[in-house]
């Protein structure tokens, strides 16, 4: 069997898997290749980078949290950062599973990607700013509930990178193969 590492540009408002039972857009609108899974998940109201294999071991370093694969996002995140909550993402947030690990956070310019569709809520009395997120786990809507724990609300969220993988230039519901790294 040939090993498949496939990169997905996520749209918004579409399921990390293959079928539903309601009609709602899954990946295999975008995906036409059999047999390949996502390894791990990019909740419905995320965009960016998914990897889908046909390659367990592959799949388990990718999702597992033991292996500790570092996962980039960009948060479009609603206030302005103060240098405390900044340091509070670096450090660790408290939720209601436990302590996070320390994340690599830092806050960057507006990146120059694709339009949401639908956009994002914008209020003009309220201000937003993108913060580039570093993690290691990979628990269930991790990235938006430490931004709301130190009082940023996330209002978009874009993963660009999984370990040595990134999304380069593909655009939403866009594919290509990629070579594996073992």
């Amino acid at each position: 069997m040939k090993r498949v590492l496939i990169a997905l540009n996520k749209p918004y408002d579409v399921l990390t898997k293959f079928t539903d039972d309601q009609g709602r857009a899954t990946l295999k609108d975008f995906v036409p290749v059999p047999d390949v899974y996502p390894a791990g998940r990019l909740d419905r109201n995320s965009e960016g980078l998914l990897l889908l294999t046909n390659d367990g071991g592959l799949q388990a370093r990718i999702a597992e949290p033991r292996y500790r694969m570092p996962k980039t996002y960009w948060a479009q995140v609603e206030g302005t950062p103060s240098p405390e909550q900044l340091q509070r993402l670096r450090d660790g947030v408290m939720l209601k599973d436990g302590m996070t690990q320390p994340a690599d956070v830092r806050q960057m310019a507006e990146p120059a990607i694709w339009d949401r569709h639908p956009p994002i809520r914008y209020r003009a009395s309220i201000p937003a700013a993108w913060l580039s997120i570093t993690i290691i786990e990979g628990r269930n809507r991790q990235v938006r509930r430490m931004t709301a724990a130190v009082g940023l609300p996330t209002l978009r969220l874009v993963r660009v990178r999984i370990g040595p993988w990134e999304l380069g230039d593909l655009q939403p519901g866009q594919w290509r193969e990629l070579r594996s790294v073992r």
